[in-house]
């Protein structure tokens, strides 16, 4: 029949066949059957096709199955499409006082994704802290997991706090959770991995190397993270050449459409030894990879596709964009700049970029608009802050208010900024605070000594 659909595959043709019998149980024409809805889960998620899937609960009529099951159905594919804040509302439903407050599974969900921004951390807090009661007369896994939401939880919950007493506090209850959750599961992969990142993050650069390599040792280093994180502890330690031994035997052992984070992070350890020309071409090596894997999917790629790629082209335009900037060649960083404009128009990345080369070209109201331009569209964009906030502390006596304003709450956002350190410096020397600036410089300094090629944060 013409305009009809016909599957190219089995996986297809079986979740049409799946998608007709749901669509038919929902519309009473035959029996319910649960089955159907878990084979139509686990089909449509292994394609990675998850916002079909939720497309599919939603068009479910009242009275079909229960209310809370479907939001709890809905929120998980909504967090596996990246769609975290719809997922974070289903599950509040969820869980209020009239439905199953006392979900440990959605509790859980919850704390996960309350995790990963810290706005919202302090409810993660509540919804963990709920779950270590509730696990506690279910099962000593359940236990585990719930401490160690609660360890993320409050380590993300510190980055909201101006006060170093505070965040010091929360930062060493993080650490104290995950590894009461880490005594009860010692070989559970996952919780190591957290404690190292924990480390790393906080500059404890030695725990941080055990922890990494214990990590490697229970996963047998198979997982690619592993292996990041350790190339990345040895740069923060100044061990390049051990740094890329490491991402050497790493690029050997993982799929070619996977080295590209890899790849990116060889470059960086190569500007760091001083070999910008060696950079220069493992990025024009990684272009051709990510333009190949592009092509290999195809026009019509999913946004699951997009959403789950290692590393895009823009990823790549852009680190050379920056590679170029720091030589001075201005040529080839317009050309970057505007490849990266063709993937994504008016991007913060781009903007922040374009600023970065004005001001060392010494267009300065122009590096002005364009860092301004940044924040009107992300208000919370450190580098931007700190660009921003340094070009400032230049410019005269008026203007250090805000230049001290922007750099503080660059630092409340990343304790760990050395260039939001050094600069805030330079805003208490021009306005002659000594002392203020000799321990702005001391804090610069002793975390330019540990400073990673790459933040520890890309790895996740």
């Amino acid at each position: 029949m013409d305009g009809s659909y016909v599957p190219k595959n089995n996986l297809e043709e079986a979740i049409l066949i799946l998608m007709i019998l749901f669509r038919k149980a929902c519309l009473r024409r035959i029996d319910w059957d649960q089955s159907i809805v878990e084979h139509l889960t686990f089909a449509l998620s292994v394609c990675g096709q998850t916002s079909t899937l939720a497309r599919q609960f939603e068009e479910v009529m009242p009275g079909i199955f229960r209310r809370v099951d479907r939001w709890k159905s809905l929120a998980l594919c909504y967090v596996a499409a990246g769609q975290n804040k719809v997922a974070l509302n289903l599950l509040r439903s969820s869980l209020r006082k009239h439905e199953e407050p006392n979900d440990l599974c959605a509790l859980l969900l919850a704390a996960r994704i309350c995790s990963e921004d810290a706005l919202v951390a302090d409810e993660g807090v509540q919804y963990a802290q709920r779950a270590v009661v509730l696990s506690r007369d279910v099962d000593e896994h359940l236990v585990a997991s719930s401490l160690q939401m609660l360890g993320l939880c409050l380590q993300k919950q510190s980055a909201a706090f101006t006060s170093d007493c505070l965040r010091s506090r929360l930062q060493s209850e993080a650490l104290k959770s995950l590894e009461q959750a880490l005594s009860i599961e010692c070989d559970n992969s996952e919780l190591i991995f957290d404690l190292a990142m924990q480390y790393a993050e906080q500059r404890n650069l030695t725990a941080a190397m055990q922890y990494a390599k214990r990590f490697l040792d229970t996963t047998g280093g198979s997982v690619l993270k592993g292996w990041k994180l350790l190339a990345l502890i040895l740069s923060a330690q100044q061990r390049y050449t051990e740094a890329e031994v490491i991402i050497d035997f790493a690029l050997d052992e993982t799929a070619k459409w996977e080295q590209g984070p890899l790849l990116r992070l060889k470059a960086k350890l190569k500007l760091s030894q001083s070999l910008p020309a060696d950079a220069v071409e493992i990025y024009r090596y990684l272009l051709a990879l990510v333009q190949a894997q592009r092509k290999s999917f195809g026009p019509l790629r999913s946004a699951t596709q997009v959403h789950e790629e290692k590393i895009s082209e823009f990823d790549v335009w852009h680190g050379l964009a920056n590679l170029y900037s720091s030589l001075s060649h201005w040529k080839d960083v317009e050309i970057c700049l505007d490849k990266c404009n063709e993937f994504k128009g008016f991007s913060v990345e781009t903007l922040h970029a374009e600023g970065c080369v004005l001001e060392k070209r010494d267009r300065v109201y122009e590096a002005l608009i364009a860092y301004m331009n940044v924040l009107a569209l992300e208000p919370n964009h450190v580098l931007t802050k700190v660009a921003l906030g340094g070009l400032l502390s230049k410019m005269g006596p008026k203007v250090l208010p805000t230049a001290r304003s922007l750099l503080a709450d660059a630092l409340r956002i990343e304790p760990t900024n050395r260039m939001a350190w050094f600069y805030l410096g330079v805003a208490h020397k021009r306005e002659g605070q000594v002392a203020d600036a000799a321990d702005c410089f001391q804090a610069a300094s002793m975390l330019d000594e540990t400073n990673p090629v790459e933040s520890f944060s890309s790895i996740l």
